[in-house]
């Protein structure tokens, strides 16, 4: 077995488990204390790096400790709040949030909220780590355990010890003591004496293995001789009798022990030896009715560490059902720790059960000496678990073995607290311990805290020595220890997890796996180890990739094997740094299958083009650029190639291939980095796009993409760049700079014809991108120092520039100008030393300004432009470039020109010749005129040339003109209107600036435009376009109504005139005008005859009809009932008069359609005129008095059904008011005389009883709250409020709170209950008296009071919306100026929100509720 040494610093792990239900049910608290080590903490800083700083854990140093009795008497429920040190500890998400509330004995929760986190899946933690225990049955001492119970009578078993032997306790009193070899070496004790003392319920063996404690369950301890098996003592007087012993324990001194009974009372028992007489003494170290220990441990050192100042102390830590204690044994009696967990915060040694859920907080304590001499005990770590444990077992110093409820051990690295493994124990059936704590031998008198503590207690079931944790089962010994390295690993390979083995095993590699047991030495001894292992492993991978390779079926299955497969090879060689791995065994290896290989090979892939994969063999290289080529999958070969060392291929034969499959860049990085050949590539590339491009052919895509990595690559090498990534080697880099250089500027190429024209490799780049090959030119001039060659270099290429392209025709004027551009630029430059002759500049200007056609205006213009913003402009004389710019049209140039003298009235001109910019122009002189930076005669010219042009300029955009008038010209709109002879222009004009529908964004107030000119614009209106003339008035302002309505009348425009008098105020001149046109129109359908199908006159009837009516309609509410009957009886008739005049034998063509219109004008009128009027009317016409009444039967009908339909939703309206009426009145009733109950019998504010000052005329007020007062005392508090004149109590306690700012609220208030109305209570001697003047107002205005607001307030909150009686209310509101509202308490004064505007209005259209009484 295969353990590892305990290297830890002093740890000290208490770790229990509460289950906590309803106090009445079930109640469970166990803990569980863990053995200590201790050992120098300087010696083990040398060994460890990931020990926890101590200055981090350290706590402050106490005066003077608190003695035991002080800590005994303190009360259980501590109230004080735990913090935790390091929040980020907890790592298990699924915490019970609930479990906060409580952790005290006496509460209970029965609640059932985390019965879900139980059914949380744990991780499967297996294939992360392997399986880390190794769990085997003693098979030995099992046998005989059972055989001496059918044997002996022995019973079952009970408790187990381990130290180098093994001791079982049985239920009959023997102990069966077994050697290393499960040999039974010594049964101790007999039946007969099991059946006076009961079970054995605890053991002990001593350090050095010669002596062994047993506790019995009726309280008796016996001691052995280990070496003899004799008896030699048997001790009944040390503790309570009645009481059965929970632990006994043995500490380092072996004269001295520790035993704890079901009492809860902790005793020390002192060994002596006198005149050869075995004695004991007891002394009580904790008392059970201070609070019951349920666990104790003695803190151990270690057996190399017994010099240690530490050892003197014998500690000793206990857990009671409230908090946990470490004491010193020696040399007095000493609390050196204590630990509350009270109601209020979590155990940390307990686990505490809420429910079903569970969260468990162990502490780890680091115990040392400081320089005093005092021993301080630290709290290390947190752990929270989502299970409830029954028992806390360290394995060694890293790793803790947990026991759950439901008998699953739970291995635990402690440092990042991760779950490593999960182990089903119930095949142990493991022994509890149950019986011992409830005390059912001696009668069963232990508290019910203890009994429930005792539920699944195990504590002597399970014993850990040396790496190894022994479990004891009902029929067998188990034991438990963490597997070596190699042996998890090799369990993985067992289960066939290759790729889980090798993971696990790289994590072994890089230190990072979790309870590693077997690996020793350094840090590289430890690497190489596990190296080996796992080559062997992936030899093994890759035959079995191999041999499960699907034989038969397609290609793609058996592809899809090999990608799941040889990746992983592939990653682990890289990383294991083993190469020649991978490219000889492994590579030859998957080369058997061709499937496998190609698979091998695209793997490579990414490697290679992160760069981290360098130095492939030769024969891999070749066989990766075949498989690509075969695959078709040219672009990848071209990246690979680009990342490899291409030496060692076959140069040639690569070129060819990236020639032929067009990989430009391969072929270049080939001849670069194989044969630091520069020149070739850019031959190669020349040959192919020079002869199209001299004979003016249009390039292909594949031509234009190899010139653009021409252009690229020459860059590269100009600027000492190795194409198409990374750098040219430092020593090469003058030399390639060179090369390239006199390649560019040869006079001919190598094999050239006698036709080729000179420079042809300059001439063929300006050919294909001017203005990127002088680009290119231009960052390699930046790059140049200053030096004679480079000077040479500079002059000598811009004279072939210039020879090339001045004296040739072909070059486009954008290609000239860009040479000329690119030439400004450098002669602009501060450290120019080039020459350009002069003369050349003014050829270009010549070239560029007049030219034989006309075509390429703008590019030509565009090409100048940039030539003088580059600095071109100083090669020119201004007046000739101004003047030639001015004789090409070029007023882009001018407007440069004009701008560096501020000439700016003249760029006005340019752009409104220049018909691409002319819309421009407005916001150039906007911007002239308001932005700062130009002088006062800039902006006046600018202005006057502005008026000059508005003509030109209202033409152009009239929107934008009027704009800017209105911004810069206000004062002389009249001044501009002379000016705008068109009357077409000045009605647009007009429009744009006094039409806000028109969309610019004009202050109409600061412009003050004069009546008279709205006046103009309304009469161009009229001319232009009639129809607009009513939209456009009704957004206009300022115009005068006479004027307005003489210049309607002159253009004969009816409906304007009707518009315009309505609005001056007369009604009736309006409506003889619309009446006049509606009989016109009336008069024409008349008179069409059959034969005309046209509609279009009925429909201007139509139109003409509804306009009046509207005309009508809109002025009734304001007319008396005379002045109605003169508007609406005219048009009644006006419309009946064609029908009188159509007989009923021969019907007029629309009389149907005129009919449905009449019917219309009678039911518009029925609102405004009495039904018994116009029937009168109608039957007072003589036609229609003489018996026709069958020509009007539809009409009275209708008006009839009409008069049916409102009287019936008057009535149901009536009913409804009324019913609620009665509701309200009933409940109001009610609410009014129930009675009001206070809450107490004294005053609120005085606090004395109401009847204390009766014989004062003093009265005493209650309020709806509950709350009483003496009216006195509200008055100093100053509770009253004037609401509507009346004087009103508030309730001091209640509006105390919400005094300040919110007196102005009341209404609000009123509503919230805050100022709630009272009902006042009197004595007999302060009634009013009849003369009282608020009793004569109370009586003379019938107003409600305040409760019975307050009542009524509550009636309405009851419907849970408006009451149809305040619709109604509303409703009758907007139509007349009376404004009644019923119960007007509940609102607050005018301001008064409409129902209909509330978003959550909803008509609600049901009888009111019916209440039960």
């Amino acid at each position: 077995m295969e353990n590892e040494p305990d290297h830890e610093n002093v740890e000290q792990s208490l770790c229990a488990k509460t289950t906590e239900e309803e106090l009445n049910k079930s109640f469970n608290l166990e803990a569980s204390l863990s053995k200590f080590s201790y050992i120098d903490l300087d010696k083990e800083l040398e060994f460890k790096t990931d020990l926890i700083d101590d200055k981090e854990f350290d706590i402050p140093q106490v005066d003077t400790p608190p003695t035991l009795e002080s800590i005994l008497n303190e009360t259980d429920d501590e109230e004080e709040s735990f913090v935790l040190e390091d929040p980020t500890l907890l790592n298990i998400d699924t915490i019970d949030s609930h479990s906060y509330d409580t952790s005290s004995v006496a509460s209970s929760d029965s609640g059932d909220r985390t019965n879900l986190k139980r059914k949380k899946k744990l991780p499967d933690s297996f294939s992360l780590h392997g399986s880390v225990m190794r769990h085997s049955l003693l098979k030995g001492i099992s046998a005989q355990i059972v055989s001496a119970a059918d044997k002996v009578d022995a019973g079952l078993p009970t408790a187990i010890a381990v130290s180098s032997l093994i001791a079982v306790g049985t239920s009959h009193g023997l102990a069966l003591i077994f050697d290393q070899n499960q040999a039974l070496r010594l049964c101790l004790g007999s039946t007969s004496v099991g059946g006076q003392y009961g079970a054995i319920s605890a053991l002990s063996i001593n350090n050095d293995c010669s002596r062994l404690l047993c506790g019995f369950a009726k309280g008796q301890i016996t001691m052995w001789d280990l070496a003899s098996g004799k008896l030699l003592r048997s001790i009944t007087d040390a503790h309570p009798p009645g009481t059965a012993i929970l632990h006994i324990k043995f500490t380092d001194d072996p004269t001295l022990a520790i035993c704890n009974d079901s009492g809860g009372s902790v005793f020390e028992l002192t060994f002596k030896r006198v005149m050869g007489v075995r004695t004991c003494e007891s002394r009580c170290l904790f008392s059970g009715s201070k609070g019951e220990v349920c666990c104790i441990e003695p803190l151990h050192s270690k057996p190399d560490l017994k010099d240690h100042p530490i050892t003197q102390f014998s500690l000793l830590a206990m857990a009671s059902l409230t908090k946990i204690l470490v004491i010193g044994l020696k040399p007095s009696l000493k609390v050196w720790m204590t630990f509350p967990y009270g109601r209020m915060e979590k155990s940390e040694t307990h686990s505490i059960a809420r429910g079903k859920g569970v969260i468990e907080y162990t502490v780890k304590g680091r115990v040392k000496r400081d320089e005093s001499g005092a021993i301080h005990v630290t709290k290390q770590k947190h752990l929270h678990l989502h299970y409830d444990l029954i028992n806390f077992t360290w394995i060694n110093s890293r790793t803790v073995v947990l026991l759950d409820s439901v008998e699953k051990l739970h291995v635990i690295d402690r440092q990042t607290q991760e779950e490593l493994e999960t182990v089903e124990i119930s095949e142990v059936q493991l022994v509890y311990n149950s019986s011992h704590f409830k005390s059912l031998a001696t009668g069963g008198n232990v508290s019910q805290a203890l009994a429930l503590v005792g539920e699944k207690a195990c504590y002597q079931s399970i014993s850990s020595y040396g790496g190894q944790i022994f479990y004891l089962g009902t029929k067998s010994v188990y034991v438990m220890m963490l597997r070596s390295w190699r042996e998890r690993v090799d369990h993985l390979l067992k289960q066939d997890c290759l790729t889980e083995a090798l993971a696990l095993a790289w994590s072994f590699h890089e230190g990072k796996a979790k309870a590693v047991v077997g690996l020793s030495g350094d840090a590289n001894k430890r690497k190489a180890v596990v190296a080996d292992r796992m080559v062997e492993i992936l030899f093994h991978y890759a035959d079995r990739a191999l041999k499960k390779c699907p034989d038969q079926g397609k290609i793609q299955v058996m592809e899809q094997h090999f990608q799941d497969m040889v990746p992983v090879i592939v990653d682990y060689c890289l990383l294991l740094q083993r190469k020649d791995l991978l490219f000889s065994q492994m590579y030859d290896k998957l080369s058997e299958n061709s499937v496998a290989k190609g698979v091998f090979l695209e793997c490579l892939e990414p490697y290679i083009l992160s760069d981290k994969l360098v130095g492939i063999t030769p024969q891999v290289m070749k066989d990766l650029i075949v498989h690509f080529q075969d695959k078709k999958l040219m672009e990848n070969v071209e990246a690979l190639i680009v990342h490899m060392d291409i030496t060692s291929l076959d140069i040639q034969q690569v070129v060819l291939m990236c020639w032929e499959n067009h990989l430009y860049d391969a072929m270049i990085y080939v001849y670069n980095r194989g044969m630091n050949e520069f020149i070739s590539p850019m031959e190669k590339l020349f040959k192919v796009i020079a002869p199209p491009l001299n004979a003016g052919k249009t390039l292909t895509d594949e031509q234009v993409v190899m010139g653009n990595k021409l252009l690229v690559y020459i860059s590269c090498c100009l600027a000492g760049r190795a194409y198409p990534l990374g750098d040219i080697p430092e020593d090469l880099v003058p030399l390639v700079k060179n090369q390239v250089f006199e390649f560019l500027i040869r006079l001919h190429s190598a094999e050239a014809s006698l036709e080729e024209e000179i420079y042809p490799y300059v001439r063929t780049l300006l050919h294909f991108d001017t203005r990127e090959f002088l680009n290119v030119l231009a960052l390699t001039f930046e790059d140049f120092k200053n030096d004679k060659q480079a000077v040479e270099y500079q002059q000598r290429i811009v004279d072939i520039l210039l020879k090339v392209m001045v004296e040739n025709s072909d070059f486009t004027p954008s290609q000239v100008g860009c040479l000329f551009t690119f030439l400004a630029r450098q002669l602009a430059k501060p450290d120019n030393t080039l020459f350009v002759n002069r003369t050349l500049f003014d050829q270009v200007l010549e070239f560029l300004c007049s030219p034989d056609d006309d075509s390429r205006h703008s590019e030509r213009q565009q090409v100048l432009l940039e030539l003088l913003q580059a600095g071109g402009i100083v090669q020119f004389e201004e007046s000739r470039l101004i003047r030639m710019a001015e004789k090409a049209e070029f007023y882009q140039i001018c407007e440069f020109m004009y701008e560096r003298e501020h000439q700016y009235d003249k760029i006005i001109d340019c752009y409104l010749r220049d018909p691409l910019r002319e819309e421009e122009v407005f916001n150039y002189i906007h911007n002239i005129l308001s932005i700062p930076g130009h002088s006062a005669e800039e902006k006046q010219s600018v202005w006057q040339k502005a008026m000059d042009h508005i003509e030109e300029l209202v033409s152009l955009k009239p929107c934008k003109a009027a704009e800017l008038v209105a911004t810069h010209f206000s004062e002389q709109i009249e001044t501009v209107i002379k000016k705008l002879q068109n009357q077409v222009l000045l009605f647009k004009f007009l429009q744009s600036l006094l039409d806000p529908r028109e969309g610019i964004h004009v202050n109409q107030e600061s412009l003050q435009i004069s009546p008279c000119i709205t006046e103009l614009f309304i009469e161009l209106l009229c001319q232009f376009n009639p129809n607009q003339v009513i939209e456009t008035l009704q957004v206009l302002e300022c115009y005068r109504l006479e004027e307005t309505i003489q210049i309607a009348q002159r253009y004969q425009l009816h409906e304007v005139t009707a518009y315009l008098l309505e609005k001056k105020g007369d009604i009736h001149g309006a409506f003889l005008i619309m009446l006049k046109r509606l009989q016109s129109k009336l008069q024409e359908i008349t008179q069409q005859d059959e034969n005309t199908k046209e509609n279009s006159s009925l429909k201007e009837v139509e139109e003409t009809t509804v306009e009046t009516i509207a005309l009508c309609q809109r002025n009734s509410h304001n007319l008396n009932q005379q002045q109605r009957e003169a508007l609406w009886f005219p048009l009644l008739e006006a419309m009946m008069a064609p029908q009188k005049l159509s007989s009923s034998a021969a019907p007029h063509l629309h009389s149907e359609a005129l009919k449905s219109l009449t019917m219309q004008v009678l039911n518009s009128m029925a609102a405004f005129i009495a039904l018994p009027s116009i029937l009168q009317r109608i039957l007072q016409d003589p036609v229609y008095g003489k018996g026709k009444l069958g020509e009007i039967q539809g009409l009275i009908l209708g008006m009839l059904d009409t008069f049916n339909y409102e009287q019936t939703l008057l009535e149901t309206t009536t009913s409804l008011l009324n019913q609620d009426l009665h509701w309200s009145l009933c409940h109001l009733r009610a609410s009014v005389t129930r009675g009001l109950n206070p809450k107490q019998d004294y005053c609120s504010i005085c606090l004395q009883q109401y009847k204390r000052r009766q014989e004062m005329a003093d009265e005493i007020i209650v309020f709806s709250c509950g709350h009483l007062y003496h009216s006195f005392c509200l008055q100093n508090k100053e509770c009253t409020i004037e609401i509507e004149g009346q004087t009103r109590w508030t309730c001091y306690k209640c509006s105390s709170s919400n005094k300040v700012g919110k007196l102005s609220e009341n209404s609000s208030e009123i509503k919230k209950g805050r100022i709630t109305p009272s009902q006042v209570k009197m004595s007999p001697s302060c009634l009013p008296s009849k003369g009282d003047p608020a009793v004569k107002k109370a009586t003379s205005e019938p107003v409600l009071d305040p409760q019975q607001i307050q009542a009524f307030d509550q009636l309405c909150r009851l419907y849970r919306g408006s009451s149809r009686l305040a619709l109604l209310t509303e409703l009758s509101q907007n139509r007349s100026s009376e404004s009644y509202r019923p119960f007007s308490g509940s609102q607050s004064g005018p301001a008064f929100n409409s129902i209909f505007q509330n978003e959550n209005f909803q008509l609600q259209l049901i009888p009111p509720p019916v209440t039960e009484d």
